[in-house]
């Protein structure tokens, strides 16, 4: 008896004339009166089977889109269909059968109009079986794949952190707090202090993780949980050290997944990517006089950027530097995080810039304030308690000491939604969570 082994769909056309055996989901049917056109649907792709058979045809009636099948028959080239060849004279199994007609049509375009986000995520675990949709989260975890890559090959070493602590990272009201065993805790804002307690042990770190903030927002840019490519380095010379690592990994991500998914994010209607070799800087004041300047609208007050300084800066960027990525520097001390450090060559402002991308911050990079004695002033003068038991920890790593070191808070959900060239962040995530979603 002679037993076959499942064959995948892009494995097809290598096995014309002979017997081939696959599996999957029911994709699509089309009956015909005696004949019938299915396409079965595994992780590589689509299969195309000939039904003619009156019996086999017969099974399909009642089927519906989702069933999974066992599929034995003889491979045929056919140009036509996907793939460039097909299965003919099939004898079908149903492994799973299903009955109820599903709510959307997985085969039909997906539509990501805002009108239908609400749609798209209370029916995503069908609608990821879209081919179209599932190229995002194909192409997402392809960007992870190669951040790591880049990151491992330069030496750093990859941590995982908690996600529930005693103290927030970022303090105010952007905190999820909880009962832990009668005590208070809260989900973490970012791994911020166990990363830089990392450096002490390391010198170089990164974690991709999962970070909380009840943001009361309700934007295109905002969810309550996001994915985080946190970074941190030790002994840098300077800001630029840290800016040109987090520019240059951008970089050579994008050309990577522009080279090696060019037909996926073709067909997705993604932008052409245009980069430079290096990632152009415009001060904070800077922009905010060229913004003022170019559309008389005067923001030279603000401590931070407005989303349409990003958009407008970026363009400037693209057009006058060839570059889609732009870095925001040296912000303002009023806008500063308790562990930044101060511009000691400027006091007015502070080491950190942002990486925007395509109109959207993706990233913060600054250098962090490294002295023991300076740190717990800033804290004090950031209104915490340096007593406070949440944050012995992480002063103890200062304490018993750490290099000059810097990193980023690396938006992974915003760098997807850019580089597809979708419109909401929520579209680049699997289950977003946003003040009106806590389910599926």
């Amino acid at each position: 008896m002679l037993v076959m082994s499942r064959i995948l769909s892009d494995q097809v056309k290598d096995q014309i004339g002979k017997p081939t055996l696959i599996e999957g989901w029911l994709h699509k049917k089309r009956l015909m009166g005696g004949l019938a056109f299915i396409n079965i649907r595994d992780r590589r792709g689509l299969t195309q089977v000939v039904v003619q058979d009156k019996d086999e045809v017969e099974k399909l009636r009642g089927m519906q889109i989702g069933t999974v099948l066992r599929v034995t028959g003889t491979a045929v080239a056919e140009p036509r269909a996907p793939g460039g060849a097909e299965l003919h004279d099939p004898e079908l199994t149903i492994l799973v059968p299903v009955t109820d007609e599903p709510p959307i049509e997985i085969d039909k375009p997906i539509q990501h109009k805002a009108e239908n986000l609400d749609t798209l995520f209370e029916y995503r675990a069908l609608n990821v079986r879209n081919l179209q949709e599932q190229k995002i989260f194909k192409i997402r975890a392809s960007l992870n794949q190669y951040i790591r890559e880049y990151l491992s090959e330069r030496e750093f070493v990859e941590i995982q952190t908690p996600k529930i602590l005693a103290k927030p990272t970022e303090g105010g009201a952007e905190v999820f707090k909880l009962d832990y065993f009668g005590k208070e805790a809260s989900l973490a804002q970012s791994p911020q202090f166990y990363k830089q307690i990392m450096v002490g042990a390391f010198e170089r770190v990164y974690e991709i993780g999962p970070a909380f903030r009840a943001e009361p927002s309700a934007t295109t840019r905002h969810m309550s949980e996001v994915t985080m490519l946190d970074i941190e380095m030790g002994f840098v010379k300077d800001h630029d050290e840290v800016l040109n690592l987090v520019g240059d990994m951008t970089i050579s991500t994008l050309k990577r997944i522009y080279e090696e998914y060019a037909e996926e994010l073709k067909s997705l209607n993604s932008p052409e990517l245009i980069v430079s070799d290096k990632v152009p800087q415009f001060t904070v004041a800077e922009i905010h006089e060229l913004y003022t300047k170019a559309t008389k609208t005067d923001t030279t007050q603000e401590k931070d950027l407005t989303p349409d300084e990003e958009r407008w800066i970026c363009d400037y960027a693209k057009k006058n530097h060839g570059s889609e990525l732009v870095y925001a520097t040296k912000f303002p001390v009023e806008a500063m995080k308790f562990y930044h450090q101060v511009n000691p060559d400027d006091p007015e402002t502070v080491l950190w810039g942002d990486l925007l991308f395509r109109g959207l911050e993706i990233a913060t990079v600054p250098l962090r304030e490294y002295h023991y004695e300076k740190l717990v002033a800033q804290m004090k003068k950031a209104g915490l308690d340096v007593e406070d038991p949440g944050f012995k920890y992480y002063l103890q790593a200062f304490k018993y000491g750490l290099p000059q070191h810097g990193g980023c808070g690396y938006g992974i959900d915003r760098l997807v939604e850019k580089t597809v060239g979708l419109s909401n962040v929520k579209e680049a995530t699997l289950f977003p969570r946003d003040i009106n979603r806590l389910t599926p």
